[in-house]
């Protein structure tokens, strides 16, 4: 099982880094709408753009739902990233799913919580990248408070930041990633996308986004 799941992060991140929806520039770093200078930019919409990939990433959530959550009832995608992930791992594992939108509406009926959902069902949340994880915790909750068993989160992919798993550990939440950081700097050193002694610095950042020593080679 531990090989297969290596495996499937270095399958994964191969593949998000040959699509660009995971970019690594580690000399000329992106700036996030934090105002943090981080060295990747990750754009998983751009999986559903490429069938071949899809369908790896699709089919690896769906066997990751089966294996770590066999009792899922539901899948909710968070919104909106998540949403079109959520339908076709649920279309492969033959689940309904539905949808957390980020509030409630302001029209019709007001729901936060789009599909069918009855008090008590197993829900794992379908998520695509996880940072600092308040917002897929927040959905989490949402669905806590309307009833639902969350089992856990299954996303694409993680930064792994200390952060992130500090919040999901005091949520009591537990998310399994196809892939993370790691094995995407990893992977773009094996095929020379990167430089191995970029690797270190890649590692400082993930470890602390908000020191920038890490810009120094």
């Amino acid at each position: 099982m531990c090989i297969r799941r290596y495996d499937v992060r270095k399958e994964i991140a191969k593949s998000l880094l040959e699509i660009e929806a995971v970019f690594l520039s580690p000399a000329k770093p992106f700036t996030w709408a934090s105002g943090i200078k981080s060295p990747v930019y990750c754009d998983n919409r751009l999986i559903l753009t490429a069938p071949k990939v899809r369908d790896k990433v699709e089919q690896a959530i769906a066997d990751t739902v089966k294996e770590n959550y066999p009792d899922a009832e539901v899948l909710m995608g968070t919104s909106t990233a998540g949403i079109a992930h959520a339908a076709i791992a649920g279309h492969i594992l033959n689940l309904p799913m539905g949808y957390v939108r980020s509030g409630a509406k302001d029209h019709g009926r007001g729901n936060r919580i789009e599909g069918r959902l009855e008090k008590g069902q197993k829900v794992v949340v379908i998520e695509d990248l996880i940072s600092t994880g308040g917002s897929v915790i927040d959905v989490v909750e949402a669905l806590r408070e309307a009833g639902a068993d969350v089992l856990g989160i299954v996303s694409i992919f993680t930064y792994g930041m200390k952060k992130g798993i500090d919040r999901m550990a005091a949520a009591n939440v537990k998310n399994i990633s196809l892939t993370d950081f790691d094995a995407v700097a990893l992977a773009a050193a094996e095929t020379g996308y990167i430089e191995e002694s970029d690797i270190k610095r890649l590692m400082a950042f993930r470890d602390n986004p908000q020191d920038e020593s890490w810009m120094k080679k």
